[in-house]
């Protein structure tokens, strides 16, 4: 497809959605993971791809960032695709194509001229087991192989979790008074079995409806709720734990995201870890995210809808969560672009027609997933909820520096 194809493709994309785009399921597999199944792919099709490329316990929304699942990814794995009528024809193109090629007339002026790209994305992750003890690294430390840094959040939406899966609690951080020497100790020992490097950490419960702030250089675990993640636009990480679940993880995901020339250096792992973060007492406190009303509970009841934020603690990205009530019509104003998925209830939005589908084959379109353009977001997305009994429920992920993030 030739790029001048490609602009008039996303212009008339953009025109024919009124400013909204309407976006594909992307899959993504994970060949360390087991699926919790919780994402609404048909049973039959969570090992589609074969037993080699693993099952698919991710879904990324909004996404401009590649997977980065070694030799065997797909083409354009992780990225979201557009769908588009035009004429009699179904036609599909990449988002990024579309960011690359609108630029601000798409993302906003203010986001396109500082990072000329959409800089963040988003998923559900849906495993049925806890991950191991690992974190992201610092802008600063992931320019040394080339990458960004790469905070993330979570929330957990009731929606998808109808069970907890195996190990439904996160350890975070180490707990306060443990040495840096012990967890050096642990990194010498990661070829050793278990290295234990929880032993020194904390886990929460964690809690359908909550969510957690995850900064670069903070270790965690992430527990088995099926998770919505928004995060910088970034696949950068190191695995600091050798054994879960009794299965043994590779030593070169330890050494994943150092240099070449500093590999076999414990004191770069050390370096990763943002030490003061990872021992703050008030964990709880400081990372800890209960959703926040964007403005009076009375005032939004009375307008028909409720709006609350759900990731708010990160500078690089954000997350609504929007509650439409049944027999409701509302029209919502925001002041930046931002992607989305409908989680419950179906309805109008501007142009389209909304679901939420209970179970989705592999390639299937659906109609739960969007991008807003920021003109669209500011002039007010218009949505109507046909129900007597259902509410439209939908998580919105906004891109750093959201101006309406103000609490």
């Amino acid at each position: 497809m030739e790029t001048t194809e490609k602009v008039s493709l996303a212009e008339k994309a953009l025109e024919q959605g009124q400013g909204i785009l309407r976006l594909a399921p992307t899959w993504v597999p994970r060949s360390f993971c087991v699926p919790g199944r919780r994402i609404k792919l048909h049973p039959d099709d969570y090992y589609v791809l074969g037993g080699e490329r693993g099952g698919i316990d991710e879904r990324w929304l909004s996404s401009t960032t590649p997977a980065k699942n070694g030799p065997l990814t797909g083409e354009n794995e992780g990225l979201s695709q557009i769908v588009f009528q035009d004429g009699d024809q179904e036609v599909q193109f990449l988002l990024k194509d579309a960011v690359d090629e609108l630029k601000g007339e798409l993302i906003g002026d203010r986001l396109w001229d500082q990072y000329g790209s959409w800089p963040m994305y988003s998923k559900f992750f849906d495993n049925m087991g806890p991950l191991p003890h690992h974190l992201h690294h610092n802008d600063e430390q992931a320019a040394q192989i080339g990458q960004l840094g790469k905070p993330e959040a979570y929330y957990f939406p009731p929606q998808l979790n109808n069970h907890g899966g195996d190990f439904p609690y996160t350890f975070i951080g180490i707990a306060p008074g443990t040495s840096k020497e012990t967890i050096k100790e642990c990194l010498k020992n990661f070829t050793k079995g278990d290295n234990k490097i929880t032993n020194y950490s904390m886990a929460y419960r964690l809690e359908p409806g909550t969510g957690w702030d995850v900064p670069p250089g903070l270790l965690h675990a992430p527990g088995s709720l099926c998770t919505y993640e928004p995060q910088k636009a970034s696949d950068v990480f190191a695995m600091y734990q050798s054994l879960v679940n009794e299965a043994i993880i590779p030593e070169e995901l330890l050494w994943n995201g150092t240099p070449k020339d500093r590999i076999g250096d414990y004191d770069q792992l050390m370096e990763a870890i943002d030490w003061d973060l990872n021992v703050d007492p008030e964990m709880m406190k400081n990372r800890f995210m209960a959703p926040k009303p964007v403005k009076d509970e009375a005032e939004m009841a009375a307008e028909g809808y409720r709006e609350v934020w759900v990731c708010y603690k990160s500078d690089a990205f954000s997350a609504k969560e929007l509650t439409v009530l049944p027999g409701q019509t509302v029209t919502i104003k925001d002041s930046a672009a931002y992607g989305l998925i409908v989680m419950q209830g179906h309805g109008k939005m501007g142009v389209w027609d909304i679901e939420t589908p209970a179970l989705i084959r592999y390639s299937q379109l659906t109609n739960d997933e969007f991008f807003v353009s920021e003109k669209a977001a500011k002039e007010g997305v218009t949505i109507v909820n046909p129900s007597t009994t259902d509410p439209i429920v939908m998580l919105k992920h906004f891109g750093p520096g959201n101006p309406d993030l103000v609490l």
